[in-house]
Parts: C-alpha cells; structure tokens; sequence
C-alpha cells in the first residue's frame, strides 16, 4: 500500500535532502562553492513533507536521512527513509559533479524504479538538480534556511509549465563529522 502511495513523487521528495555533486574540471571558485555547500548539507535531518499536487494531493509524511559528504570528490551520499502512517519506504541516494555536471541516482536511478540527477546548479545558499525517468522531467531545489533548516520543493514539468509536485522541510538532528575530502 505505501509503495503506491509512495510512487515517483514521494521518492522525489527524498532526494531533497541528497542536494549533492562532485568535482573535476572545474573552476576552483565553482568547485569550492559546492564542497562548501555539500559540506554544509552533511549530517542527520528529520522533517515533515506534504504531496501538494496530483492524485496523492495532501498527503503528508515525514523523513529521516543521514547524508556523509564523498571522500573522492564534491558529492553526498545519502540513506534514510521516509514514512507515512504505519509505512515505512527506505530512501537512498548519491550524487557527484562529473566533468559533464551533476549526476546521480536517487534509489536504483531511471534504470530502475528511480531518478537519475541529469544536471544542476549550486549557489551559496541552495541547489536546483535536474531530475529525469523516462518522459518525466523535474528540478529538485533544496534552500539552506540557516544552518539547521533546509526546505526542498520538488517540480515536474506539465506540459510548458514547471509544477511543485512535493515540499519537504527538514530540520538538522545532529552535525556530521566533515571528513577530510580529497581535492583533485
């Protein structure tokens, strides 16, 4: 029952807090900017979410992940698990800058019952992931609301429209330790 409820939008939502990249070819000031922020978004959040649009409209639900920045570039993993009533769906994630950009999986990717991150953008305070699985297409945005809250607004594209579909606001539990991170 929860893992239909839990269809592609609720698996979207997790995402959220996976805000994540890696680094190669790219300029020092974008390379840092993003170790920076993945660096901020690592450690363990909870938080309360709601499905805003479609069949599952108002659906409410509440998470749990611990994100641990990569030790072989930018980048985040994230495990966890978002829950619904009595039903719980076991949420994973990584993400990496490639020399391409952004790209990950969010569960088993679009090869599977997941997403694949396709691409995106990082800035001082916030990301925005491309997200992709067969002909839906989306952006993730997760927004850094001082450092212990962060809100993640998933969108999916409706025809020539851009959707918030899932709203999600987590709250840091407990810091993760920032590991030593190699610099390429």
């Amino acid at each position: 029952m929860f893992g239909s409820m839990c269809h592609l939008p609720l698996r979207l939502a997790i995402l959220s807090a996976a805000a994540l990249a890696a680094g190669s070819s790219v300029p020092a000031a974008a390379y840092d900017r993003d170790l920076a922020f993945f660096e901020r978004v690592a450690g363990r959040w909870s938080g309360a979410g709601e499905i805003v649009a479609g069949k599952y409209k108002g659906t409410k639900f509440v998470c749990d992940f611990d994100g641990s920045a990569r030790e072989d570039g930018v980048g985040m993993a994230l495990d966890g698990g978002c829950r619904v009533g009595l039903f719980n769906q076991p949420m994973s994630a990584s993400i990496e800058r490639a020399q391409s950009g952004f790209r990950g999986t969010f569960m088993d990717g679009a090869a599977g019952n997941g997403l694949d991150v396709v691409g995106g953008v990082v800035k001082d305070q916030y990301a925005v992931f491309a997200i992709h699985r067969n002909e839906l297409t989306g952006a993730m945005r997760a927004q850094l609301d001082g450092p212990d809250t962060m809100a993640v607004t998933i969108s999916v594209h409706v025809e020539d429209e851009l959707v918030p579909v899932i709203g999600v606001t987590l709250k840091r539990t407990e810091p993760s330790a920032v590991s030593s991170v190699r610099r390429d």
